[in-house]
């Protein structure tokens, strides 16, 4: 059973890397707000070994976007599916315009998640080295000795991100194959998210006629896009403020150490003006991106905004509200959001890394006066990231709105090792549990 479980956990490790042999993938961003979809083209390195078995490999130059869409997301709430028809149909929509301008079909796709109330665990392994050199094999063998927590039967895990090694008391490795040692330990971040909104996206993906070749959390990709090599090294924060969840990933020494959610996000807001000055959603999205802001001054008081009639009847129904008026129902959402991931990086131990950088991006990091009620509320300096240029991206594509959709392109290009990729020892008890948290790679593919 064990390896049964083995062999199948690794059905979307091997999707992946016939995608890349192939040259065409697909990376899908479903969102609140929008569902967005990259097609990627790229070669894998010159260096790539001449053996079947060879894992392709990539440098993050080596790919180019020849396809780009984006449209309106429906059916989904809090990152996650509430109706799986009309999710369905945008997923279709963004995949087959983004196919359209690529000129060539995509059957692989690697997909981004950003409901399920992801949860951090940190796990700790030893082994001895067997031949003094440390080998791919004693990797499985301490990864396998990792004791993973008993997370619960509703929860599966998503990434297992093996984040420091330690060889004789050697620390900070990110890779110490090769290295001569008797003592190998590691440092593993465990992530794991709700098992029922997960499965329904992959039920989606499925209904689409697609092939998954990986499901990546969205606070992971968008750490990826927004955040630079200094800032991955030394420790920052990036969050990404979406349409109806907040995403937090925590970074240090280039690996991401935490991730959390908060279930509040721009449409929160759209619904505070909404309903605090009496118009349509669609008014109010319109009011929040053209005249909305954080932080009020003089001019603000007597800027008059006109505002739309419920009724249609403009004769009789005019309205006007000051820019101020407008500030005020904003920011009372915005802090209430901002306070929520200060409490996150609080729990994550975030105070104790060398550098503590915060990074603001997605959609609703575009408010104006974001960057200062940020900065005094989580009491560190914030700047609004953009994701990192890659090669043939759209111009409308470059916003903060699309960093988890870059992010995932980050990552289809220059993948980090995580606790699968590596043979499991069958006679190890960690190895049971490993194989018993990925149970739901058996259950859907």
């Amino acid at each position: 059973m064990r390896r049964q479980l083995y062999e199948v956990q690794r059905a979307m490790r091997a999707r992946r890397e016939a995608a890349l042999r192939r040259g065409v993938i697909a990376v899908l961003d479903i969102g609140t707000s929008k569902v967005s979809c990259l097609v990627l083209q790229f070669v894998p390195s010159d260096d790539e070994s001449d053996a079947p078995d060879a894992r392709p490999t990539l440098t993050q130059g080596a790919f180019r976007v020849i396809g780009a869409s984006n449209t309106r997301s429906r059916g989904v709430a809090f990152g996650e599916i509430a109706a799986m028809e009309e999710c369905e149909r945008a997923i279709r929509t963004a995949i087959q315009a983004a196919q359209k301008m690529a000129s060539l079909r995509v059957d692989h796709v690697i997909v981004s998640f950003a409901g399920g109330r992801p949860r951090s665990y940190g796990c700790t392994g030893e082994t001895e080295v067997e031949h003094g050199a440390v080998a791919e094999r004693d990797i499985g063998h301490v990864l396998a000795a990792c004791d993973i927590p008993d997370y619960g039967q509703d929860r599966e895990a998503l990434h297992a991100l093996p984040v420091n090694f330690c060889l004789d008391n050697r620390t900070g490795l990110t890779d110490p194959r090769g290295q001569i040692g008797k003592i190998l330990a590691v440092d593993m971040h465990l992530l794991t998210i709700a098992a029922t909104p997960l499965r329904n996206v992959l039920h989606c993906i499925r209904r689409c006629d697609l092939e998954l070749a990986g499901v990546v959390v969205a606070p992971y990709a968008s750490g990826l896009a927004s955040l630079v090599e200094d800032e991955q090294e030394l420790g920052a924060a990036c969050v990404d403020i979406g349409g109806g969840v907040t995403g937090l990933s925590v970074f240090v020494r280039r690996q991401m150490i935490y991730a959390d959610t908060v279930r509040m996000g721009g449409v929160h807001v759209t619904s505070d003006i909404c309903q605090g000055l009496q118009v349509s959603m669609q008014d109010a999205e319109r009011l929040k991106t053209m005249h909305g802001g954080l932080i009020a001054t003089g001019l603000d008081d007597r800027e008059m905004i006109e505002l739309p009639s419920i009724l249609g009847d403009w004769d009789h129904d005019r309205r006007q509200i000051s820019r101020a008026e407008l500030i005020g129902v904003m920011r009372p959402r915005v802090e209430e959001i901002l306070e929520e991931v200060r409490a996150r990086l609080d729990a994550s131990g975030f105070e104790y890394l060398p550098s503590q950088r915060i990074v603001l991006t997605g959609g609703s990091a575009q408010i104006p006066g974001l960057e200062f009620v940020a900065s005094h509320i989580l009491g560190r300096q914030c700047r609004v990231g953009k994701p990192l240029r890659v090669q043939g991206l759209p111009q409308s594509a470059t916003g903060a709105a699309f960093s988890t959709a870059v992010g995932l392109a980050m990552h289809v290009s220059h993948p980090q090792d995580e606790c699968w990729d590596f043979e499991m020892p069958a006679d190890r008890q960690g190895a049971r549990r490993v194989s018993r948290a990925l149970r739901w790679f058996r259950e859907n593919w």
